[in-house]
């Protein structure tokens, strides 16, 4: 079975969550493409980075990122920004430019997986495709 999400939906429930537009597109089988824009000296200049999902194990999903030390330093400023909001005890820094998402860590989520198993997360030109099985099944 499968829940597929239009990159628009996805751009606008991270505008919800945190009040800030972040234009999500595609980026490959399984990367998107998220862009902001960064005030740099009276200048506005759009930062962009590729996302990537990496594999799933369990209720955990591995995330790498592209970029170099600039775009690092951004992701674990982010990081550690969202560590004070709710959800934040969900994302932990990796090394090498990598993230675990722990789903494992909230309630919420920890209900769904006792009735579904998540496959795969991948992409095409439109939609974010979320794969999963129920359980029992």
């Amino acid at each position: 079975m499968e829940i597929r999400l239009t990159y628009q939906e996805i751009s606008d429930l991270i505008e919800k969550k945190t009040g800030r537009a972040l234009p999500v597109v595609y980026g490959g089988p399984h990367t998107v493409r998220i862009s902001y824009d960064v005030n740099v000296l009276f200048k506005t200049a759009s930062v962009g980075l590729d996302l990537t999902v990496d594999r799933i194990e369990g209720r955990d999903i591995f995330l790498s990122y592209n970029g170099g030390a600039g775009i690092d330093f951004m992701v674990r400023q982010a990081i550690n920004m969202a560590k004070n909001r709710p959800g934040g005890e969900l994302i932990e820094p990796l090394d090498g430019n990598r993230i675990l998402l722990a789903l494992s860590k909230n309630p919420q989520a920890g209900s769904l997986f006792d009735h579904i198993e998540l496959q795969d997360i991948r992409f095409d030109e439109h939609y974010a495709i979320i794969e999963f099985q129920p359980k029992g099944i």
